[in-house]
């Protein structure tokens, strides 16, 4: 291994980065100076012809502009405004039911877009407002949205998911129905973290200044009222979610028997998702389509723009033997497989703290993924566990990606300081999932192992 040039490489890297390169451009940049370096002009060559091509001509990476699309179509047709206020009728009376509103409408949406970015940035808009006019604290708010908008990151259709079943070379249709289970759990935790903190802080239900004077001075506190629906019209409310449980219904249901592949389930979705613009009262006319397609072709440019680079940076890892050289270190350590387990976790969550979840998914997983399946991890409970930790890393400080997105997103004015405050008691919420996850692998391994009989 030629420490030297690896050194120089990585600090061209991070130098692009800190000018503000977009991370597919600077990995491969950075990559292809490294091979300029090690393997000279034509070896160089040579990859400059064949890896643009051989790293997206994959009938896989298909899937991703589809699960995109379905998503913009989601969102211009209003679908997604009625999952939060049917959310808010049947969870606005417990005690910190906004939040717990915002959490499962997050997990709703996110079922349909895949996009924790999107979803942070939607509910940001809807959702912070709401919860700060009926009474609840703005940290808590902030943060209840930049977590719960990382449930997109996990819960299928995932574009992490995908992603990461490219680069590892696993099945993408048992990757996505292990992400169902875990999805659940981890709503069920953030509702019931919620719950707990609120109990314990009432506070944060009276608009945070005035409720924390009011518990100090021992004068009562104040927490506004929802209103109160039946039973009847809550059941009635859930006839405008139809149009989420009609795709997500298609697509995770023709995945999980067999019907088609994911990249047909994800074709199949969005042309459902089309089909509904049409509907009365959901029309977006022509220029909403034309927007929602654009918005697809950016976004699915910057992933692709990504796993280019990462491939550029991954060949020049390969040559530079960085690689094999970390592989033999820590299996040299000798520790246990939950040793490397931890080692993988940290790396993780440290990268997510300044990049972008595909920019780390394309760095770590050639180097880690061959040393964790070699002690011993089921490639799909690595899969589920790294998606886990990527969600870490996007609300974890100080560059957590979701936490900027709330902030400038947010109609009522956020600093980060809050932002991050309020992220606090969900990053060990998170913490808490992971540890669940590992105690009890049957969690992620259940529904896949079903699938495949």
């Amino acid at each position: 291994m030629d420490l030297s040039v690896l050194l120089l490489i990585i600090g061209v890297l991070v130098l692009l980065l800190a000018l503000g390169v977009h991370i597919g451009f600077a990995l491969g940049l950075a990559g292809i100076t490294g091979m300029l370096m090690l393997i000279g002009v034509r070896g160089t060559i040579a990859n400059l012809s064949v890896i643009p091509y051989n790293s997206t001509a994959l009938y896989s990476l298909a899937i991703v502009p589809m699960f995109v699309l379905m998503g913009a179509f989601f969102t211009r047709t209003g679908f997604t405004a009625d999952a939060f206020s049917v959310a808010q009728m049947w969870l606005g009376r417990i005690k910190g039911g906004l939040a717990a509103t915002t959490v499962v409408a997050c997990a709703v949406f996110g079922a349909v877009t895949g996009s924790s970015i999107a979803n942070a940035a939607v509910f940001s808009r809807i959702a912070i407002p709401e919860m700060t006019r009926n009474g609840i604290d703005k940290r808590l708010a902030a943060g209840s949205v930049a977590a719960a908008g990382t449930l997109a990151s996990l819960i299928p259709p995932s574009l992490l998911i995908v992603i990461f079943g490219i680069i590892t070379d696993q099945s993408i249709r048992l990757l996505l129905i292990a992400g169902i289970l875990p999805g659940i759990v981890s709503v069920a935790v953030y509702i019931a973290g919620i719950m707990v903190r609120v109990r314990l802080k009432p506070s944060l239900l009276t608009n945070g200044v005035d409720g924390a004077a009011a518990e100090r001075s021992g004068r009562p506190v104040q927490v506004v009222e929802m209103p109160r629906y039946s039973w009847r019209e809550r059941f009635a409310a859930l006839r405008r979610l139809w149009g989420a449980g009609f795709v997500f219904g298609i697509v995770l249901g023709g995945i999980y028997l067999g019907w088609f592949t994911p990249t047909q389930a994800g074709a199949i979705g969005a042309f459902a998702a089309f089909m509904l613009v049409f509907l009365p009262g959901r029309r977006i006319g022509i220029s909403g389509i034309w927007h929602s397609l654009r918005e697809t072709g950016v976004t699915t440019g910057s992933i692709v723009t990504i796993l280019i680079g990462g491939t550029f940076m991954g060949r020049f890892l390969g040559y530079s033997g960085v690689i094999k050289q970390v592989n033999a270190t820590l299996l040299g350590l000798e520790l246990s497989k939950y040793g490397y387990l931890l080692i993988f976790a940290l790396i993780v969550v440290a990268l997510g703290m300044f990049l972008e979840a595909f920019a780390i998914m394309v760095i770590v997983l050639p180097v880690m993924y061959p040393l964790l399946v070699s002690v011993g991890f089921d490639p799909i409970f690595i899969g589920i566990i790294t998606i886990k930790l990527v969600e870490i890393g996007l609300i974890t400080p100080p560059v957590g990606l979701n936490a900027y997105v709330v902030k400038s997103a947010s109609p009522i004015p956020l600093t980060l300081g809050e932002t991050f405050s309020g992220v606090l008691p969900f990053l060990i919420l998170d913490v808490s999932t992971v540890l669940l996850l590992i105690a009890f692998p049957e969690i992620i391994l259940l529904l896949p192992r079903l699938a495949s009989g």
